[in-house]
């Protein structure tokens, strides 16, 4: 038996394996239940009493040996195949794909700094609202139009529960929970129920601009409105407001820009007229004022809103508003060296 060992032993120790295949045969030859080592464990009975526990100690070490050389030549096959390889089986897949920012996230984020530049900070809140902060608040009447089906989703089990349709509800929200002076921009998506084309959705994206503070006057709102057009069109942009109404503001304006494909000189985009609408603006009714617990008396403030698609279209000159919702990657790749 002894004998046995010392030459399983010393093949053992001069064992080679050139792959995985030879590996396996090599622990099923020595260390299987029919292997080798298991054979002499099944033959210690009938070792003579007097020498069991040298050879029991041996075939232990024997076994522990093989092993041990087992394990060994499997590291050394793994390390080989490793270095031999150009491959790090540790990354992801190769190549990776590199994505792009949204083009509405880039203008967004642009509008955003614009704005902070100017002191403002950003608000957020939901977009299921209340009927109060989405309309009545705002000085919308009972029979507003925008208050009709055809505008509106309006959750079916609650006919006070909608869908927001613009984001001044945040602004309702941060009136009546802050005290003056209130600078806020207000980014995020809004709904209404309008038909599907290259020029609506049933979905977009807006930016509302909020400013309340003693002696806020319609100079202020001008001053910030060129400057925002300059920084996000370029330093020949010209404004100018034209008269309009808005339950939420009075006077009420909507802003126009010289058209920053043609300057101004006038071409198909801007219909020839040399101006582009962008925004709508107006000084806080102080009606929405007191419906918020401000004090008209005292204080006074500008509102402005625009869509973000609008300003992306102007900026990129994308002609179909669903581009942006479709994930089409060939559009996407477009923006990826967009600033």
């Amino acid at each position: 038996m002894l004998d046995k060992i010392h030459s399983l032993l010393d093949e053992i120790e001069n064992l080679r394996a050139q792959n995985a295949e030879e590996l396996e045969a090599l622990r099923i030859k020595y260390l299987s239940k029919k292997g080798s080592i298991s054979v002499l464990m099944d033959n210690f009975r009938t070792v003579p009493a007097d020498q069991k526990r040298e050879v029991g100690m041996k075939l232990n070490q024997l076994k522990q040996i093989a092993q041990d050389k087992i394990k060994a030549l499997k590291e050394e096959f793994e390390n080989s195949n490793v270095q031999n390889t150009e491959i790090d089986l540790t990354r992801t897949s190769y190549p990776i794909p590199l994505g792009a920012r949204h083009p509405l996230s880039i203008v967004k984020e642009e509008i955003n700094d614009i704005f902070k530049r100017l002191g403002f900070s950003i608000a957020e809140g939901p977009e299921i609202e209340d009927d109060w902060h989405v309309f009545s608040a705002l000085n919308f009447a009972d029979d507003h139009p925008a208050r009709d089906m055809q505008d509106t989703f309006f959750i079916q089990s609650d006919p006070q529960v909608v869908l927001r349709t613009h984001t001044s509800s945040v602004q309702t929200r941060v009136m009546q929970n802050t005290k003056p002076p209130i600078r806020i921009i207000c980014p995020g998506r809004v709904y209404r129920n309008e038909a599907i084309s290259y020029r609506a959705h049933c979905f977009f994206h807006q930016v509302e601009a909020l400013y309340i503070d003693k002696d806020v006057s319609f100079v202020d709102l001008r001053q910030a409105l060129l400057f925002f057009a300059k920084e996000m069109f370029g330093e020949d942009t010209k404004i100018r407001l034209r008269p309009s109404y808005f339950p939420f503001t009075e006077p009420s304006a909507e802003m126009d820009i010289s058209c920053n494909i043609c300057g101004g000189t006038g071409c198909p985009f801007c219909k020839h007229t040399g101006w582009v609408e962008i925004l709508g603006c107006g000084m806080i009714d102080p009606n929405v004022l007191e419906n918020c617990g401000i004090d008209s008396k005292v204080y006074s403030g500008y509102a402005l809103g625009m869509g973000i698609e609008r300003i992306t279209n102007l900026k990129y000159q994308v002609k179909d508003l669903r581009m942006f919702s479709e994930n089409d990657v060939s559009f996407l790749e477009q923006f990826q060296n967009a600033h």
